[in-house]
């Protein structure tokens, strides 16, 4: 079959070329539709992308995933830039890193807009393995301590820990309705860097 009969035989018969699109080019447009919006709307993606939504759901496995990482890439720049900021060493350094984050998290109008409008599926994404948010944040809090120069038992346990602390005052409104201040963490937050 000649290339025009062939074209004018998909055109009829309402075949379309399906367009080859990466991850990468999926989480960025789905990270410039959360920054616009404080969500993602799989539908309008596709329409963005000039993909069909089965093609976005292929790419994307699901709208928690595709948020999670919407979210993570978020964190990651705002942990970076704190990270960038840290002047002090130890400790204090690791404290410093946490209270640039949370500032910067707390002011972020997109996290803002997305944990009020949507937060039983933000708690899903952000604590749970659905999303993939806490184990990354848990690894990169891992290696700010080490960057730090923190020298304590069990790392990872730690790291654990220190995120979910770290959550309660992030999260706070969504895990309990009420804000809990940074200041408040802190002791709980030291404790934990420095205990043997």
């Amino acid at each position: 079959m000649n290339p025009i009969r062939f074209l004018e035989y998909i055109e009829r018969s309402g075949m379309e070329s399906r367009r080859v699109i990466s991850r990468d080019a999926v989480v960025r447009g789905a990270m410039r539709q959360f920054a616009a919006a404080g969500s993602i709307d799989m539908q309008s993606l596709a329409g963005d992308l000039a993909i069909s939504r089965a093609t976005l759901y292929r790419v994307a496995g699901s709208r928690d995933a595709l948020l999670g990482e919407a979210l993570w890439t978020l964190g990651r720049r705002l942990l970076d830039v704190a990270r960038s900021e840290r002047v002090r060493r130890g400790p204090d350094g690791v404290i410093e890193v946490s209270q640039i984050f949370a500032d910067r998290l707390g002011a972020a109008p997109p996290m803002r807009i997305f944990i009020g409008a949507e937060p039983e599926t933000a708690a899903r994404v952000l604590f749970t393995p659905s999303g993939a948010v806490h184990r990354r944040i848990v690894l990169a809090q891992r290696d700010v301590f080490i960057e730090a120069g923190l020298s304590v038992a069990d790392l990872a346990a730690r790291a654990f820990l220190y995120v979910r602390i770290m959550e309660s005052v992030l999260y706070s409104d969504l895990i309990n309705g009420r804000p809990v201040r940074f200041k408040t963490a802190e002791g709980a937050l030291r404790a934990l860097l420095t205990a043997a």
